[in-house]
């Protein structure tokens, strides 16, 4: 995991872009970040000309012991009945996968239910349901290394594929607590500047949340120079089965677009394992929950999106995903000057 082979863009690929973008048939920068994002592509890609074959949304299911302080205002029985949901093709990131013409993959990493033989699901469980950060670890490192790992294999065989554009997504009762643990060590930041109200809780319940997160921290002690002890100690499987899905897309030099707050704590651990995997990361938006901006602040990311969402799933990576989407085509289809036959002004 640790020795992926990772490296920096490339400028003379970031110059290739420019050089076509500025002669599109638009003043310079007229699209503005959708040009930046277009440039990014190319680099990533390191082609002059790339195409977006086959995306996927890499959905990853898990239990958490902390719902056992009663920090959400759902029980941890609807992580299964949602993994139902996503099979069926009847929760939001479907809709919107279909929207995108985006493929669903659904993983199940540590839900704590017997899945028995159901098409579509693939299983990779690591844990059935992380233990409760209020009372210890929510996983050994084994287990921590264990969940980077699936995300990094998961993303080589489907690259294997043919898919090169992926989208994180997750779903997890009791996750935005685990993500505000691991965001606040991370980032060395007060708990309450990074926990919010996850499913909706009311303030008592907030307040029990807050306390509790810090509790975890008290008794677990996570050292956030070491981002895997932190992703064992106050973390859970599907976060660090995104931080392998990050790792492997910067390893193989395709874009990842990561979602909300729980899947911008995975990315954060693997920011944290190494930094350059920052280039190959687009933000897709900007969560209501108010730890997602201190740790995208944290990683130099800056959202594209600001729609208020906070259902998580990957739905704001998905909807990102056409805005990247469209940067590549107006990249690739749209008319130089010299193409449409239009006059430039070159003083």
């Amino acid at each position: 995991m640790l020795n992926l082979k990772i490296e920096p863009l490339k400028k003379e690929f970031i110059d290739i872009a420019w050089k076509r973008l500025n002669n599109l048939t638009k003043p310079q920068g007229s699209l503005g970040r959708l040009e930046e994002i277009a440039a990014r592509v190319v680099a990533i890609y390191e082609d002059a000309m790339p195409e977006i074959k086959k995306k996927a949304v890499l959905v990853f299911a898990s239990d958490h012991g902390v719902t056992e302080e009663n920090v959400s205002a759902y029980p941890k029985e609807v992580t299964a009945q949602m993994v139902f949901n996503f099979l069926r093709g009847g929760a939001g990131i479907n809709v919107l996968a279909r929207h995108a013409g985006a493929d669903v993959l659904v993983v199940d990493v540590g839900v704590d239910y017997d899945f028995s033989e159901i098409n579509g699901l693939i299983k990779k469980k690591v844990v059935k349901g992380s233990g409760n950060i209020a009372k210890g670890y929510a996983l050994s490192r084994d287990d921590a290394i264990k969940s980077v790992d699936i995300g990094i294999e998961l993303v080589r065989e489907c690259y294997s594929r043919g898919y090169n554009l992926f989208a994180t997504g997750e779903m997890g009762i009791g996750n935005t607590t685990v993500s505000s643990a691991v965001v606040s060590v991370l980032t060395n930041s007060d708990v309450e500047e990074v926990t919010g109200r996850g499913t909706g809780i009311d303030e008592t319940t907030f307040k029990r949340k807050v306390e509790v997160i810090k509790r975890a921290i008290e008794i677990n002690k996570p050292d956030a120079s070491d981002p895997i002890d932190v992703l064992a100690k106050v973390g859970g499987p599907e976060i660090g089965a995104i931080a392998g899905v990050v790792l492997g897309c910067a390893s193989l030099r395709v874009p990842v677009i990561v979602d909300g707050f729980i899947s911008t704590a995975g990315a954060l651990i693997a920011y944290c394992i190494n930094p350059l995997v920052k280039d190959y990361i687009f933000a897709s938006h900007n969560s209501v929950e108010k730890g997602h901006k201190k740790a995208l602040d944290f990683m130099g990311l800056k959202p594209l999106l600001d729609l208020n969402l906070r259902l998580g799933e990957g739905t704001g990576a998905t909807l990102a995903m056409t805005v990247i989407e469209a940067s590549l085509k107006i990249y690739r289809e749209m008319s130089t000057f010299e193409e449409a036959g239009v006059s430039k002004n070159d003083k």
